[in-house]
């Protein structure tokens, strides 16, 4: 008996020491994430192709945009982010790795990265992640409008490499990058590489937050690209919110390009005004200036190019996770890139949509 008391004894001490060492080690961090939106749309010229930006191209027809799921997990100084997208949304973000056009049930990896934090202050990460460059973000919770700016979707989607972000003071950031050629995860060994950098200043205490962002390189095709980007947002107050982008693009081709010999550029600039009217009312006005006279992205049929100007309202209703988005939108032209629904050429096209979107 003495020695069976013993015994129990030291396995109770022995549980008692697993406990105590437990309770004194930092659990991992975890989170998982997710959201998921669908639309209806409707083409007051009753045409499908008039749509000339992302994620949108459809006419009076229900569709299902993108399911995301996301994983997030961190101990001690490294880190993983794995971030799924299933539907044509999905697709569409990673074109270049879409199986067929037609596939509506796309299944792409968004971003995939590994973070180590070699420091307080500075955070290395390897792997895909979305670009640095503009306003708006793929996932539709993110974004107050339904359907995309002309810069977004003409501008990076994602970029692949390493990048290190650090923490120059309370208020000052930075990063710094090599990459792949724009919105490619995987390129041959005698590719060219891309440079990118950021400078954002956030002062505490205020509601101003100010990003620098640049992105230069040689794409596949050895044509070389800079890109200036600049992104502000301003807390007016609780009704009022104000929120600016601003690009620039150059393109510089080579002497064999007779056709667009020299440096061509495109260029843009939104303005999003936001309000709020209560935690589940609300509306964004946007207002965005495209420019393409080098006829490199929207005007690439049209002698000279051209230029669009895009206005977009919409409100928003929120009910916990779920918002529902109504939304008008107009694109005036300076030449008839877009058609009636008899195939007439116009430079004038409106939508209506009705967009469902949930997030957890």
């Amino acid at each position: 008996m003495k020695r069976l008391l013993t015994t129990l004894f030291a396995v109770g001490n022995a549980f008692a020491a697993l406990s105590q060492s437990a309770d004194t080690i930092s659990t991992p961090a975890f989170k998982f994430s997710g959201s998921a939106d669908v639309y209806y749309k409707y083409n007051l010229n009753g045409n499908y192709t008039d749509n000339k930006t992302s994620f949108t191209n459809s006419h009076n027809s229900f569709e299902l945009g993108m399911v995301s799921l996301k994983v997030e997990h961190g101990f001690k100084k490294g880190s993983i982010v794995a971030d799924l997208g299933f539907g044509k949304r999905a697709g569409e973000f990673s074109y270049n790795e879409r199986p067929a056009l037609t596939n509506d049930m796309s299944v792409a990896i968004k971003q995939l990265y590994v973070s180590y934090q070699l420091t307080e202050k500075i955070k290395v990460s390897l792997g895909s992640y979305a670009t640095h460059i503009g306003y708006e973000l793929v996932d539709a919770y993110l974004n107050r409008n339904y359907s995309m700016s002309y810069m977004f979707s003409y501008g990076p989607f994602f970029n692949t490499g390493v990048k290190a972000d650090i923490a120059l003071s309370s208020s000052l950031s930075a990063m710094v990058g090599v990459f792949n050629p724009t919105d490619l995860k995987s390129v041959t060994q005698n590719s060219h590489k891309y440079i990118g950098a950021q400078l954002g200043y956030a002062p505490a205490g205020t509601p101003l937050k100010l990003y620098l962002n640049y992105l230069e390189g040689k794409d596949t095709a050895g044509i070389q690209n800079h890109q200036v980007d600049v992104v502000a947002t301003y807390q007016v107050n609780n009704l009022l919110g104000l929120g600016y982008n601003g690009t620039y693009s150059t393109y510089s081709f080579n002497g064999d390009k007779a056709a667009l010999a020299g440096t061509q550029k495109w260029w843009g600039s939104a303005l999003y005004v936001n309000c709020d009217f209560s935690n589940k009312f609300g509306l964004t006005v946007r207002g965005e200036y495209f420019s393409d006279k080098s006829g490199l992205k929207v005007f690439t049929a049209v002698p000279g190019g051209g230029d669009v100007f895009a206005g977009t309202l919409s409100f928003s209703y929120k009910s916990g996770n779920l918002t529902i988005i109504p939304e008008f939108r107009m694109d005036k032209a300076s030449a008839d890139i877009f058609n009636k629904a008899n195939g007439k050429p116009y430079n004038l096209t409106s939508n209506l949509l009705l967009a469902a979107v949930y997030h957890f």
